[in-house]
């Protein structure tokens, strides 16, 4: 990538392909890369753009129900792997290679993880459709007997667009939350059912927070920094996303920076769940959250910095991640699902020693794995 193109426009492809890579700006000379983007972000392309104040003004900091050192860990964008059960109908769900790896995981070092999931396959990929309602519930008693170290989540209808929930309405989250709520009480069991949310790209709307509060969600995964307010310039934000953040658009979205190696995730919306750079200091490492009175939700990023999405590093970037977190009260972290598999552009052959690399590190550091729901009790 060339420094004088580095804020121009990607094709969404091919960010997915680097961002899937992890590649890091490295022409910006800074050898903390993902600082480094979100700095010149803010001075190169929201430059002179007024500073809002928080999105929850009367939010606090309150203290977990957990205590020691725990661990937690997400899993976004899944939906493959349970097409894939429902097509081949294997003796047993936990055969299937995802599935497979993860059971060892939790096998080995006591590893906890929630799927987040998408209710149906997108057309990004072709017309062979999959959605939720084709799972069978064959598999239920088999789900029910590993309900101690996996859960389902919510995740958003399908892939794209790009912020599906930024500005959505009340009434569209509830459908779609009753929709994959229903699935995965049908062919996993209701304790099955994450109470701990991940909203596809993380921005939410009020109503939305709103909706999830009503169905029965207990914490939801925030962005947070500095909120910016939109100037109508489509440039400061990457391919399409100041569409998407001006259709329908809710008086709490916003602009916002964040660390991020790739500048076309530094530059970003924000919607509702955000919380501020000071609230996000107390609760990154500390099994802590935000609690906002106006929808009765909670708040944290669920990524203990330098972790993130493992997605995004490499081997020995993790290795050092990890080192600066070992004695983190909280880590959180997370992965994607399509990066397992050989077929999807951005395939990582070391998706699994990436998982095992922070299982095994993160338990003999005396980390205890968690579903992130337990830290409100």
């Amino acid at each position: 990538m060339e420094k004088e193109n580095m804020f121009g426009e990607a094709s969404r492809r091919e960010f997915l392909r680097v961002g899937g890579a992890g590649a890091a700006l490295a022409v910006l000379g800074c050898a903390t890369a993902p600082e480094c983007v979100e700095r010149e972000i803010t001075k190169k392309k929201f430059a002179g753009l007024k500073q809002l104040p928080p999105a929850m003004p009367k939010a606090t900091v309150e203290k977990g129900a957990l205590a020691g050192k725990v661990a937690c860990k997400y899993i976004d964008d899944a939906i493959w792997f349970l097409r894939d059960i429902a097509r081949t109908r294997p003796a047993s769900a936990f055969s299937h290679p995802f599935l497979a790896g993860l059971k060892r995981l939790h096998e080995r070092y006591g590893y906890k993880v929630q799927l987040n999931l998408f209710y149906r396959t997108d057309f990004f990929y072709g017309m062979d459709e999959f959605t939720l309602a084709q799972m069978p519930d064959a598999y239920k008693a088999e789900f029910q007997r590993n309900a101690d170290w996996l859960k389902f989540g919510f995740h958003s209808l399908q892939e794209f667009p790009d912020y599906p929930w930024v500005n959505a309405d009340y009434d569209d989250v509830a459908k779609c939350l009753k929709m994959i709520r229903g699935e995965v009480v049908r062919f996993a069991g209701e304790n099955m059912f994450a109470k701990a949310l991940i909203p596809h790209w993380v921005p939410m709307s009020k109503d939305g927070v709103r909706a999830l509060a009503d169905g029965g969600i207990k914490i939801t995964y925030s962005t947070a920094g500095t909120r910016y307010e939109y100037n109508g310039n489509p440039e400061v934000l990457p391919y399409g996303h100041a569409f998407r953040l001006v259709n329908n658009r809710k008086p709490e979205t916003a602009l916002f920076t964040r660390a991020h190696y790739m500048a076309d995730l530094a530059a970003s919306i924000c919607g509702y769940n955000h919380i501020t750079a000071e609230q996000q200091v107390a609760t990154r490492s500390s099994s802590r959250f935000v609690l906002d009175p106006d929808t009765g939700m909670r708040f944290r990023d669920f990524c203990t910095r330098p972790m993130s999405c493992i997605n995004i590093h490499s081997l020995e970037q993790l290795r050092k991640n990890l080192d600066e977190v070992k004695d983190a009260e909280f880590v959180g972290y997370g992965n994607h699902e399509q990066y397992f598999y050989k077929d999807y552009l951005a395939y990582q052959p070391e998706y699994f020693e990436k998982e095992e690399l922070c299982a095994r590190t993160l338990a003999e550091r005396g980390h205890r794995f968690v579903f992130m729901e337990e830290l409100v009790g």
